[in-house]
C-alpha cells in the first residue's frame, strides 16, 4: 500500500505488530514507514556491514592475505550497494513514492523466489552476526575514531528504535484491555 494512500483508519498489516493486527494510528504507520525502517535499520546495517568490510580489508592487506583483501573489498561493496537502495526506499518513501526495489540486495534477490521478506531476515541475521563478529575478533578495537563514532551512531540509532517501537506496542497492548471496558 503506497504511503499517501493511508488515512488514520486505513489498517496495514506490519511486522512492528507481532498479531498481524492493523495500523490505526500515525506513531505506528511512522515505524513501518520505509523511511524509518531505511534510517533505523538499513542504514545502520550498511554501516556495520561497510566498517567491517573494511577491518576484514585492513587486516588482509597487513597479513598479505588476497583472500581477505578480496573478502573486505566484496563486503565493502556489498554495503555500499545496501546503503545507496536504503537512501533510495527513504527517499521515494519522503516523495510519497513507490520505491520498487527492495531494502537491501538480498532481498531483491528474494524476489526471484518471491521470497523478499525471507531474505531480508537473512541479511539481518548476517548484519547480527557481522556486528558479534567485529566484537569477537578484536577488529572493533582497530577502527579509527572517526569510524568507532560511526559504529557508536549506527548502534544507538539502531537499538534506540527497537526499543521505541517496542516500548509503543507494550503501552498499545496494555491500554487495549481498557478501551474494550
Amino acid at each position: 500500500m503506497e504511503a499517501a494512500a493511508l488515512t488514520p483508519d486505513t489498517p496495514e498489516p506490519t511486522p512492528c505488530t507481532g498479531s498481524g493486527a492493523g495500523i490505526t494510528d500515525r506513531i505506528q504507520r511512522f515505524f513501518t514507514r520505509p523511511f524509518f525502517l531505511s534510517l533505523t535499520i538499513g542504514i545502520p546495517f550498511c554501516i556495520f556491514k561497510g566498517l567491517f568490510g573494511l577491518a576484514a580489508l585492513r587486516s588482509g592487506m597487513v597479513s598479505e592475505s588476497l583472500p581477505l583483501t578480496i573478502f573486505g573489498w566484496a563486503v565493502i561493496t556489498w554495503a555500499v550497494v545496501d546503503l545507496l537502495m536504503n537512501i533510495w526506499r527513504a527517499l521515494t518513501d519522503l516523495d510519497n513514492r513507490e520505491a520498487g526495489i527492495e531494502y537491501c540486495s538480498l532481498a531483491e534477490l528474494g524476489r526471484i523466489f518471491h521470497r523478499p521478506a525471507v531474505f531480508l531476515a537473512v541479511d539481518t541475521l548476517i548484519s547480527f552476526a557481522i556486528i558479534c563478529l567485529m566484537l569477537w575478533s578484536g577488529w572493533i578495537a582497530g577502527l579509527t575514531v572517526p569510524e568507532a563514532y560511526l559504529w557508536y551512531a549506527a548502534t544507538t540509532l539502531n537499538l534506540i528504535s527497537i526499543s521505541a517501537v517496542s516500548l509503543y506496542n507494550e503501552i498499545k497492548k496494555a491500554e487495549q484491555p481498557r478501551q474494550a471496558a
